[in-house]
């Protein structure tokens, strides 16, 4: 499988190309945000099957890639959605390894974080940035990789992370703190800090 590009996005979308030219990127999307590789390759197949029923409703006004990756993330949030309702709210284990590696007892960085300078859009285009972004997010309890998720990668409001998530404002401020300041780090120390950039 992979994740080219349509070359003629101005027609109704055929679907006979859709698992080679997109089915690797929409799998690495799915993953990164739900981190159990079943439940992902589920969600690309769902996605495959709704835009085969909705194909016809295609404008071209996007890319079949974008359009593709559109519908999966609403598959994305539904799923998310449906596993916080299993969960409890109360949800108190933030990290699944210990925060004293990051920070002394003043609660100071024991390495600050450097400047990054490096496009979001363009790590994104990255297989083995994929590789470590899912690595990082699996550091985290399932809550926290799902607020960070709706929030760095798709992009919701405050108001509907909390309604996905069923958990007040407060609680996703202190969930996406956290999350943003071990991502950063885990980051830092697996790719900025690695040899990988400049790999595709």
């Amino acid at each position: 499988m992979g994740d080219k590009e349509s070359v003629n996005d101005n027609r109704v979308p055929d679907p006979e190309t859709w698992v080679d030219r997109y089915g690797d990127y929409l799998y690495r999307q799915a993953l990164s945000r739900i981190q159990d590789p079943a439940a992902a390759e589920d969600l690309v197949q769902e996605t495959f099957v709704a835009a085969l029923h909705a194909r016809e409703n295609f404008q071209g006004r996007s890319s079949e890639k974008t359009w593709l990756t559109a519908i999966l993330r609403h598959k994305v949030i539904d799923y998310i959605r449906k596993k916080s309702k299993e969960k409890p709210v109360g949800d108190t284990e933030y990290l699944t390894g210990s925060m004293d590696e990051l920070f002394d007892e003043r609660g100071d960085w024991k390495i600050k974080p450097t400047k990054w300078a490096y496009s979001p859009s363009e790590l994104y285009e990255q297989k083995e940035f994929w590789k470590t972004l899912t690595q990082c997010l699996s550091q985290l309890t399932s809550r926290l990789s799902r607020a960070f998720t709706l929030r760095e990668m798709d992009g919701l409001s405050t108001e509907e992370i909390c309604k996905v998530l069923n958990v007040t404002a407060t609680n996703l401020w202190v969930m996406l703190y956290r999350a943003r300041l071990y991502m950063r780090r885990c980051l830092e120390i697996n790719w900025f800090g690695s040899k990988n950039l400049g790999k595709s």
